[in-house]
Parts: C-alpha cells; sequence; structure tokens
C-alpha cells in the first residue's frame, strides 16, 4: 500500500473512530442509543470471558478495507469520490490503533494510541512485523482455507475480517498487557459524512504549515476545520519536526477536540446533527459481538469530556531497519510499565505476559552465523540462554540467505519454540545432527532478537498530554 494511500486512509478512519466513544461517554437515551446500536454490524471477535463490568480496555481500530460492515463491496463510484486507490494490494491493514482504558466507575479515560509501524511479535505464529500487518495476517490465511471451503461472497469477508480482528486484539494484548474487553473497527467510508455532522472541529498549531503531499496548508494559532481540511490536517507527516510520531498527535488533537465540540455544543441534542452523527457511524462501524452499548453508556456517564486524556506508547528508534522496511522500535516490558502508571497500576485487567518461546527439554542449542553480521551468534545465543536453553557451540560459516533451524531425532518441538523466538523461521529435520541438539542457522534475511546491536528502547522526549478539555496545540 502506498503511503498517500494510507495517509488518506488513516485520516477518513479517525474522526469516525472517535464517534463510537463519544456515543458511549455521554450517556444518551435508551432511544438514541437503541437506535444507534440496531444499524450496527457485530462481530464474534473476543475470547469467551474477555467482557467485563468493571475495568473496560477497548480496542479502535480503521481499517483500509473495500468492503462495508455486513462485507459487501463498495461500489466503484463511492471509492473513487473517496481517492481511496486501486484495490490490488490483498488483505486489510490497520491504519489507526488506539486502546481506550476506562477505570470501573466511569474514571479519568486514557487513550493509548500505537504507532502502525510498531515491530513486534505477531500473535498466531506470524512472526515479528509491523503491528498493522496482524489483522493481514490472518485475514488472508483466513480467506484461503474458507475458499477452499467453498466460502465466498459477503460471507467469506465477513468471517475473514473476523479472523483478522481476532489476531489483531491478541497482539495488542501481548504488547500492552491489558485484556481487550470491546473491539470497533470502522471503515474507510463516512469521513465526510462524520466531520460534516460534527460541524467543524478546532484545531491549532503551533507554527504555520504547507505540505503538498498532504494538501495541509493552515496558518499558525487556532482554526476550525471540516471535510478535505481536516482530513489534510490528520495526515500531514512531511514537514513535521516528529514525522508520523507528530502525525499521531495531530490525531489525538483532532480527536480530543471533535469530543469536546460534541459534547459541549448542543450537537447531541439537535435532532439533525444528531441524526446525521448517528447514520455516518452505522455505516462505518462494526462492534464485538457481546458489546452492551446501553448498559456502557450508563456505567460512563460521569465522564466528561476533559476527563479523555491522549498518551501514545514508548517508542525507541523510528527508523529501525527490518524485513519490513523502516520500523518502529518498541520495548513490550517498557509498553507495560508505562501504561501500568498512566493508568494508576491497577492490575485486574493485566493479561500475564507469554513468552515467546521457554525451554521445555535439555536440547543444546548450537548457533551458525550466515548472516555476515558480526557477533549476531553470540547475541542470539545470549538471548536463548536468558530463556533458559543449554548454549552450544557458536561460530560463523558461508554466506546463505534463509534462516532454518535443523534439529536432530526427538527435538521437534524444541526446534519449534526456538524458531518462534526467533520470529517465526522454518524448521528442518537433520538426521545427520547430533542427538539432543537444535542449530539455528542465521542467514541474511534473518531480522529477530539480537539481529543488531540495540539499547533499551527509550522514550521520545514527553510533550504535554492531549486531553478533551479544549483546543490543544501541536506541530
Amino acid at each position: 500500500m502506498s503511503e498517500s494511500r494510507s495517509a488518506r486512509l488513516t485520516g477518513r478512519t479517525v474522526v469516525a473512530l472517535v464517534s463510537l466513544l463519544v456515543f458511549g461517554i455521554t450517556g444518551l437515551g435508551w432511544s438514541q442509543v437503541h437506535r444507534l446500536t440496531t444499524g450496527l454490524s457485530t462481530a464474534d471477535v473476543l475470547d469467551p470471558g474477555a467482557a467485563s463490568t468493571g475495568e473496560q480496555n477497548i480496542l479502535l481500530v480503521g481499517l483500509d478495507t473495500r468492503t462495508d460492515a455486513q462485507g459487501n463491496p463498495l461500489p466503484a463510484d463511492l471509492l473513487d469520490q473517496l481517492h481511496a486507490g486501486d484495490s490490488s494490494d490483498g488483505g486489510d491493514n490497520t491504519d489507526t490503533m488506539i486502546l481506550i482504558h476506562i477505570p470501573a466507575g466511569g474514571g479519568n479515560a486514557v487513550a493509548f494510541s500505537i504507532p502502525r509501524d510498531s515491530y513486534v511479535q505477531i500473535a498466531g505464529g506470524y512472526g515479528k512485523h509491523k503491528i498493522n500487518s496482524a489483522y493481514t495476517y490472518a485475514q488472508v490465511a483466513a480467506e484461503n482455507s474458507l475458499r477452499a471451503q467453498g466460502v465466498s461472497g459477503a460471507q467469506l469477508n465477513v468471517q475473514a475480517a473476523q479472523a483478522g480482528a481476532k489476531n489483531a486484539i491478541q497482539t495488542v494484548e501481548q504488547l500492552t498487557g491489558l485484556t481487550v474487553n470491546h473491539f470497533a473497527s470502522v471503515n474507510l467510508v463516512g469521513f465526510y459524512d462524520v466531520s460534516e455532522a460534527v460541524g467543524g472541529v478546532p484545531v491549532c498549531l503551533n507554527t504555520a504549515v504547507h505540505d503538498s503531499y498532504s494538501g495541509a496548508n493552515f496558518p499558525a494559532g487556532e482554526q476550525t476545520i471540516s471535510g478535505a481540511q481536516a482530513l489534510a490536517f490528520v495526515r500531514q507527516r512531511h514537514g513535521l519536526p516528529n514525522g508520523d510520531l507528530d502525525r499521531i498527535r495531530r490525531q489525538q488533537a483532532f480527536m480530543a477536540s471533535m469530543a469536546h465540540t460534541v459534547l459541549s455544543a448542543g450537537t447531541l441534542t439537535d435532532p439533525a446533527k444528531l441524526g446525521n452523527l448517528i447514520g455516518a457511524v452505522q455505516k462505518t462501524v462494526t462492534i464485538d459481538q457481546g458489546w452492551d452499548v446501553f448498559s456502557f453508556a450508563q456505567q460512563l456517564q460521569g465522564l466528561a469530556g476533559g476527563k479523555i486524556r491522549f498518551e501514545t506508547i514508548p517508542v525507541g528508534n523510528v527508523d529501525l531497519k527490518t524485513s519490513d522496511g523502516d520500523s518502529v522500535q518498541v520495548d513490550p516490558a517498557q509498553v507495560k510499565a508505562f501504561i501500568q502508571q498512566a493508568i494508576g497500576g491497577s492490575q485486574s485487567t493485566v493479561v500475564p505476559t507469554v513468552p515467546s518461546a521457554t525451554a521445555t527439554g535439555e536440547a543444546v542449542v548450537d548457533v551458525e552465523n550466515a548472516s555476515g553480521v558480526d557477533n549476531l551468534a553470540a547475541r542470539v545465543s545470549q538471548d536463548l540462554s536468558g530463556l533458559g536453553y543449554a548454549v552450544g557451540a557458536v561460530s560463523s560459516v558461508s554466506s546463505r540467505h534463509t534462516t532454518v533451524v535443523d534439529y536432530a531425532a526427538g527435538e521437534q518441538t524444541e526446534a519449534e519454540q526456538v524458531a518462534q523466538f526467533l520470529g517465526g523461521v522454518r524448521i528442518v529435520a537433520d538426521p545427520a545432527l547430533h542427538a539432543g541438539h537444535v542449530r539455528v542457522y542465521l542467514g541474511t534475511d534473518y531480522s529477530g532478537p539480537g539481529a543488531a546491536p540495540t539499547t533499551p528502547a527509550t522514550p521520545t522526549p514527553a510533550a504535554a498530554p492531549i486531553t478533551a478539555g479544549g483546543v490543544n496545540c501541536v506541530n
């Protein structure tokens, strides 16, 4: 997917994402909530027992997809109006990911933005990749399996989308340590409807900007934007001091201001505006099957706009070179600690951290460096030792491209676990290997743990938290 197309889709989903949250936190009466939820699509994407009547962790994702919430293809003329580009990329990416934590009783909410290029271990055994592909890998695998079973059309799209959503949820849980209680996805349709229904959003820029890539052309200071202007505002990344991280803060500032506008300007008491807003959300949003939005709204009646705070997870190198291209380095342990501090240290919704691999037997792991990267075998061997594996020979051998894990008879389970830790590489039985041994060949394609000398991920300099209590000035 091209960068410009991804930017457009990200912009369109930002406004729709916050709409569902606004409905939830305003305590709308039953008739309006029923009106909203009657037209929403639902999906079976949460693990049993994930629903909670106490603390809430809501994963909101913006999807690059060309089907509506019912799985039907979007009309070509509509896609043309949205400048969505061609449809040849295959699979859907989650171009916006926001995890919202709301404590029991409706206290201060914190919304955590997760950069789409965060380089993480993907759930489902797909290895280490950018987090926005967690949805894609599982969706494409499900599509292939379902087609083989004769499933087609809208049913195929819906079931594959559910598989993608489940994998995205599990990946976010692994990264953040929080159990996702609710899920909402938003497709690319509806940006204009939602932004027009709100009637314009006040924003503030620290300096004037002019960006030909996104079309952003704004003076410094406060101003009210809507429609195409709003799209350009949340799209821009070129020319910003911190690139995509500044774009995330733009999105957060826009969402916070939109929430404040809706909550304070009478949108929800204006029948015409409310009708337009409900209609726009119904076109674009799919929620998890078990979400009782009315009960949720009742729980959160005390949550005012100023009690929504937006944060971005800590990151390290934002130009990390990986097999997926330039990625964003994140340290899962640091992310979990940051989130716990931000939400007050509550542990009630924290899921146990599942290690990528843990030694279960007494296999000796030999590591051979065929990548040409200095000291790579030593770093990988040290990491494996930390997981409980017996350290074997460490050496350098002739260059090869493909990373592979060989195993002796009886050591397939150990080989599978080692391969998982290394990012989901291929395993091969080798009858010539000494009994009780697993051998790792590190090829030039290797990008897993230890691939480059790293220091612990260091957060970018702290910026003032964005809240929905007013207009926030950003780059």
